[in-house]
């Protein structure tokens, strides 16, 4: 879906205008590159295991190259008829149609999702004179697209959740929230290209604290350094994303934040967490 002119503002008050700027203009992905790496992931430590130790990505990298906001509240709820918790009871559909002015035919539903073809069908072309409620319309499924393919993709690759109704009904209320891969598609002489330089690589060809350097401190947002903000990249603490729970492990990767390694703790044990997939009885 195109990024018009007239819904940045809508994308502005949402806190998402720069991850969007990411999807239309500068995010390019290395799926080989992506690939090594995955190879590399310990589920155990949420870490990736190389030469010279360990690394991994953290909330610090979520603020700087996301320009997203890592100490607001959890993107969760109830994932199981999860429509009786929303705006007191209210059926989703209907919900769904006041805020997009229709429902999907359904060939284009399943459960509680809406294929990706119908937003693009639906909303690919917002017309030149189109109404304050249109463009709002416009940024919401726009929205939708972004959250669900950019930043929280799933295994289906080509549905939309409609979990996302309570937060694109009120878009200034999304900054209160905080925050994947596609597979690789055959390039296998890339893919072992990149894991043989992995291989070679050492602590002296690594760049611990990228974002240290003067020319990446003049263009981030000042609210970004604060001592406020900053402290929470170091917090070994559970990353929530409805029923994804994930290990923000840190205190293994010390050098990324500007310390010295120490011994750390046992990774926690979060196997039964990692079990809850929103399928079947356990929602």
């Amino acid at each position: 879906m195109p990024m018009y002119e007239r819904i940045i503002p809508y994308l502005e008050r949402a806190g998402l205008y720069h991850l969007a700027r990411l999807n239309s203009q500068w995010f390019w992905l290395d799926e080989p590159l992506v690939s090594a790496f995955v190879e590399r992931w310990r589920p155990k430590t949420h870490t990736f295991h190389m030469p010279f130790g360990e690394c991994t990505v953290t909330l610090q990298d979520v603020a700087f190259q996301l320009g997203l906001p890592v100490d607001g509240e959890a993107m969760s709820g109830c994932l199981g008829e999860f429509e009786k918790y929303m705006e007191g009871g209210r059926p989703a559909w209907e919900w769904f149609e006041d805020l997009f002015g229709e429902r999907p035919p359904l060939n284009k539903v399943k459960q509680m999702t809406v294929h990706f073809t119908w937003f693009h069908e639906r909303f690919r072309v917002l017309p030149p004179d189109a109404s304050e409620d249109s463009n709002h319309i416009y940024a919401r499924a726009y929205i939708m697209m972004l959250l669900s393919t950019q930043l929280f993709g799933d295994k289906s690759a080509n549905r939309v959740h409609i979990r996302w109704l309570p937060f694109v009904a009120n878009l200034d209320d999304m900054g209160r929230w905080s925050a994947y891969l596609p597979p690789n598609d055959g390039k296998e002489q890339r893919v072992i290209r990149y894991r043989l330089a992995l291989d070679r690589l050492t602590t002296r060809d690594i760049v611990w604290e990228p974002y240290s350097a003067l020319d990446v401190l003049a263009v981030v947002h000042p609210e970004i350094l604060t001592e406020e903000h900053s402290r929470i990249w170091r917090a070994v603490t559970t990353l929530i994303y409805f029923a994804v729970i994930e290990w923000h492990q840190v205190d293994r990767v010390v050098p990324q934040l500007g310390g010295v390694q120490h011994i750390p703790e046992d990774a926690l044990n979060v196997d039964w967490l990692h079990a809850k997939d929103g399928r079947g009885g356990d929602r």
